[in-house]
């Protein structure tokens, strides 16, 4: 009798165990998945590798690195100012720049990003590898902290501070609370919660 029950009573916890997995796929499957369109259009950084194409002339192909003063020279065109530009009106600025040089029509310019290595953020302060980062994709504020080994023991996750450099030198300070997002504890699904880094941001974690 006894193993009659105990055998019962294991496959009731069986059947409990795949319902409760076939509930959470259901829920898994219902719940949206993030837009990928939220994220902003690439903008070209110094340190970039980039690759230029104009189709029909190979000799004007190029694959080459963006300046510290995000410029570049390409051939027939001369200097290109390449800081904070879309990859897009590079193509229109080499089509221009190119015009003279054809009695026809221009061959069309293709520019792409074939390293975003000049998209850089510091982290400093009490995490357990600060230095500089170069993730290859846009990360938050949170994504920086772990990319840097994450907080240290005695770190104040309250207080983060994103120095931001603004066009004219200024540096922007933007407070962040990161405590209940490392526990797991989501606050809050409004916009801003955890802002986006922008290349040449240092996190401070205090």
């Amino acid at each position: 009798m006894k193993k009659l029950m105990a055998r019962a009573l294991a496959v009731a916890a069986a059947t409990a165990s795949v319902l409760s997995g076939s509930a959470a796929l259901a829920q898994a499957a219902r719940t949206p998945a993030p837009a990928a369109g939220n994220l902003p259009a690439y903008r070209i950084n110094p340190g970039d590798e980039i690759e230029i194409y104009v189709w029909g002339e190979e000799r004007l192909q190029r694959s080459l690195r963006v300046l510290p003063d995000g410029s570049f020279s390409f051939p027939l065109v001369g200097r290109v100012d390449a800081k904070g530009k879309l990859p897009s009106e590079l193509e229109q600025t080499i089509q221009r720049g190119l015009a003279s040089q054809f009695r026809d029509q221009v061959p069309q310019v293709t520019v792409s990003i074939k390293a975003p290595t000049g998209f850089q953020v510091s982290v400093i302060g009490k995490v357990r590898s600060p230095g500089l980062l170069t993730p290859g994709r846009y990360v938050n504020v949170l994504d920086a902290v772990f990319l840097a080994g994450g907080p240290t023991e005695f770190a104040n996750t309250n207080d983060v501070v994103i120095m931001r450099k603004q066009p004219n030198g200024a540096i922007t300070p933007i407070r962040v609370r990161l405590s209940n997002w490392i526990k797991g504890d989501v606050p809050s699904r409004e916009p801003g919660a955890l802002p986006e880094l922008e290349s040449g941001d240092t996190v401070v974690v205090p």
